[in-house]
């Protein structure tokens, strides 16, 4: 077990599965003490089982983020108490992607995106922040995505939602850093949930062709990011996205050197 993350306390929300499941494991594995959260027990279970018989320190709190100030409130006071009174680490993870069109988008659909995506964050972060502030600091970390700037012919809702919380990530920097609070956010590309049948199409391959990377990438490298900047390595990056999305924003074509 590494230590750049030892004594500190961390929520990770929706980290059943996926990318907040590595995160969840990278930030136990570095020593922290991790609120696993989520809507399912059994794999909330799971994820607290294999980080403790690795040797790490991890509790369930299970959380259905539905954008409401009281289910925040509700799961920021659930992760205090059982994280010994405070919470150093708050990663803005869960999210959802409904397969919607702007014109087939409904009410709901709008609605659930934006609660989920942005308010949720939004009063976990206002739930936090003071305790935060009254400790002597702490690191929020959100989850934004490479489709809020470069777009593509389906999911405008999805990728809106996440341009409001890379927004959001550099407006917190404004307020909270001078306060003690470090605040950036991590923009994955496309990533392929190891869960998955390796030998099933995965419909987000294609997006990845002709990037550096050439294929989709694996939670992992979203985790490794995470944990540089949760610790004091990040020290001095404030208010940044920083892209772990194997070249998909910023090389618009990778070609191959003939030879």
């Amino acid at each position: 077990m590494n230590t750049r993350l030892q004594g500190r306390t961390a929520l990770v929300t929706g980290s059943t599965s996926n990318i907040g499941r590595a995160i969840a494991l990278a930030f136990a594995a570095e020593g922290a003490h991790v609120v696993v959260s989520g809507r399912d027990r059994g794999r909330g279970d799971e994820v607290v089982t294999t980080i403790r018989e690795a040797g790490g320190r991890a509790d369930f709190v299970s959380a259905d983020l539905d954008g409401s100030a009281e289910r925040s409130h509700r799961l920021a006071e659930q992760s205090r108490r059982v994280l010994g009174g405070r919470i150093d680490i708050l990663v803005n993870n869960a999210g959802i992607y409904p397969p919607v069109s702007t014109v087939s988008a409904r009410d709901e659909d709008f609605d659930r995106v934006y609660g989920v995506n942005v308010k949720a964050a939004f009063f976990l972060v206002q739930a936090v922040a003071p305790a935060m502030i009254e400790a002597g600091g702490g690191v929020v970390i959100n989850l934004g995505s490479w489709v809020a700037r470069v777009s593509v012919g389906v999911g405008g809702l999805y990728a809106s939602s996440k341009a409001a919380v890379e927004s959001l990530t550099r407006a917190w920097s404004a307020e909270f850093g001078t306060r003690g609070i470090r605040v950036n956010a991590l923009s994955p590309g496309v990533i392929r949930d190891p869960a998955l049948d390796p030998a099933a199409d995965f419909p987000g391959e294609h997006l990845m062709r002709n990037t550096p990377a050439g294929a989709p990438g694996h939670p992992d490298a979203i985790a490794a990011a995470a944990v540089y900047l949760a610790s004091d390595e990040a020290a001095f990056v404030h208010g940044t996205v920083l892209d772990v999305d194997g070249g998909r924003v910023n090389v618009a074509e990778a070609t191959p050197i003939p030879g």
